[in-house]
């Protein structure tokens, strides 16, 4: 059975949208109330972006720190040819989508001529040099630092509307499965195998006469390519675009999501992503329910702190699965350690 776990884990989400069930104290409200399904649609689109960036940094071994411009190209490219231009959702999303391909092809194409730490400072680099332009409003397109509206008068009816919120949804959740999809055809195949080299050692790629530089470029787009098809559906998922998104405290989040999950597995950056983007959201409301302010006070000022309490977590993910939460049961040696032995 376990090959179609992926496929039994599939059908369920796709029935989410039908199941009225509470779960108190995970979920404000019924499993298909607007507001949870819109946090499960976030959950599924950080999860497509935490796989994608995986194919980078998990699998081809390339630490890059500027992954976060071209989400913020997909989202700010599908929302200015909406909203500024004026063209509908269906050219749009295409333009957006190969914008976003063409920018991640000709930043790798420079970077990719360092290696190790000036890679990931190159990368850094250029993510920076979007950040700047879209705060300080270049051309009068990105709204500067309050963002730009969606016009969603140029949307199909079936993207607008909190009534809507499960077409939403139910994109989010094509978008991973699509992501999915392609990563592992790509790890399986040839193309990924010699990736997998180039993880482990580049020069024994470069002796069998491949050329390093040329498989590492088509990882580097392709990871790009599937972070803007992401950043189109977060658009439609918030109607908008803020210039957060752009910063490099995305991209280091993404790695953190990766590491949490377990790099280079099928798995682990998709569980990661999915329970980053969760607690994320849901500790905001933790650290200020009653729960937490009963407590003495030197239990709930830390606790009231999102950020305190998600590093706490990521901690003890890494110190008890250092391979990833998608590692196998092996990894848990730390805490059979902690456990007695039993006097057979």
């Amino acid at each position: 059975m376990r090959p179609w776990l992926p496929l039994v884990a599939l059908v369920v989400f796709v029935f989410v949208p039908y199941v009225t069930v509470e779960i108190p104290g995970v979920f404000d409200g019924a499993l298909n109330s607007p507001g949870t399904l819109q946090l499960l649609a976030l959950c599924l689109v950080y999860g497509g972006l935490a796989a994608g960036y995986d194919l980078l940094y998990g699998r081809t071994g390339m630490l890059s720190f500027g992954h976060a411009l071209y989400f913020a190209a997909g989202v700010y490219g599908t929302d200015i040819l909406i909203t500024k231009a004026g063209l509908p959702l269906w050219q749009a999303a295409p333009f957006a989508l190969v914008g976003g391909a063409i920018l991640a092809a000709l930043i790798g194409a420079i970077a990719l001529r360092t290696a190790g730490i000036a890679f990931a400072m190159v990368t850094l680099a250029f993510a920076q040099v979007g950040a700047i332009l879209v705060a300080r409003d270049f051309g009068g397109l990105t709204g500067g630092e309050e963002g730009l509206p969606l016009d969603v008068s140029g949307l199909p009816a079936f993207f607008v509307g909190v009534a809507n919120t499960y077409t939403l949804y139910w994109l989010a959740l094509a978008y991973l499965a699509l992501v999915v999809f392609v990563v592992h055809r790509v790890a399986s195949s040839p193309t990924g195998r010699v990736l997998a080299g180039l993880r482990d050692d580049e020069r024994r790629i470069g002796v069998l006469g491949l050329d390093p530089y040329r498989f590492k470029l088509v990882a580097f787009t392709l990871s790009g390519t599937l972070a803007a098809a992401g950043g189109i559906v977060y658009t439609l998922l918030v109607s908008g675009a803020s210039p957060h998104i752009t910063s490099s405290e995305l991209t280091l989040s993404l790695l953190v999501m990766v590491v949490l999950g377990g790099p280079g597995t099928r798995w682990g950056p998709v569980i990661g992503g999915m329970l980053y983007m969760y607690l994320d959201h849901r500790l905001t409301a933790f650290g200020t329910s009653s729960a937490v302010e009963a407590l003495p006070g030197f239990l709930s000022a830390p606790l009231s702190q999102p950020l305190f309490v998600l590093g706490t977590v990521f901690i003890l993910a890494v110190y008890f699965f250092p391979g990833g939460l998608a590692s196998r049961a092996g990894r848990l040696g730390p805490l059979r350690q902690l456990v007695p032995n039993r006097k057979r």
